[in-house]
This record gives C-alpha cells, sequence and structure tokens, in this order.
C-alpha cells in the first residue's frame, strides 16, 4: 500500500519583507546617524550673513557664555585646554579644529582658543549659524 502526504510544504521565502525591513533598517539608521553629530553642549552661536556648510572637523572645541571650554563635549579647565587639543590632533590626521562659541561668549574666550591654533600652526573653524 502506497502512503501519500496529503500536506506539502512549499518552501517558498518571500522577498518583500526582508526588503521592507532593509528599508526600515536604513531608515532608521540615516536617521539616528545625522543626530549623533550634534553636540549636547547647548550654545547659541552667532548668526551670519554667509554660511557655508563644510564638512565639520574631527575636534570641535565648545565655550559657553560662562567661558567654560569643552574639547568634543568633555569639559576640560583652561588651564589644560591647549594641552588636550595639541595631545588629540597630534593623534589625528587632520590638525584643524572648530570653535562652538556662544554668542554671549568674552571675545578673550575665543581669542585663547584662536591663539593656541596660532601656536601650534593648527587651522580652525568657527562655528555659526546662517540668518534667515
Amino acid at each position: 500500500m502506497k502512503i501519500q502526504r496529503r500536506n506539502k510544504a512549499n518552501p517558498e521565502f518571500s522577498l518583500a519583507a526582508m526588503t521592507d525591513v532593509i528599508l526600515l533598517m536604513l531608515i532608521f539608521f540615516m536617521i539616528t546617524s545625522s543626530a549623533a553629530n550634534q553636540s549636547s553642549i547647548d550654545v547659541k552661536l552667532p548668526k551670519a550673513d554667509t554660511a557655508t556648510d563644510n564638512t565639520p572637523n574631527p575636534l570641535t572645541v565648545t565655550i559657553n557664555a560662562e567661558g567654560s571650554y569643552f574639547v568634543d563635549d568633555k569639559p576640560v579647565p583652561r588651564e589644560q585646554v591647549e594641552q588636550t587639543i595639541v595631545t588629540l590632533l597630534n593623534s589625528r590626521d587632520g590638525k584643524s579644529f572648530t570653535i562652538r562659541a556662544d554668542e554671549n561668549t568674552m571675545h578673550k574666550d575665543v581669542i585663547f582658543a584662536m591663539e593656541i591654533a596660532e601656536k601650534h600652526k593648527l587651522n580652525i573653524a568657527i562655528a555659526t549659524v546662517k540668518e534667515n
């Protein structure tokens, strides 16, 4: 006697579901990667009439309105800012950093960071917001 199976499994794989999952993952990673570049230090950047969108420097020096310094979002005492910047840039390819100073920061605090760049022949960029 020959026994036959009534339910034969049809092993098919639908690519439509996999495509949806990959598309959702792509959107998720694109959104989270753009948010990851934002600094956690809250400063009001000064406005400029002409602001060009450049590739951000890998190192940022943030100065808030009270005159506190942050190197890559880590608080650094004023006496150690120069040593920290030079040490971090020696281990990287680019010899430049971005100064993110609050619009109410005193000039002496910004000039201090600029003098570090001049002393060590580093390039600097000053972050601004485009005026609408």
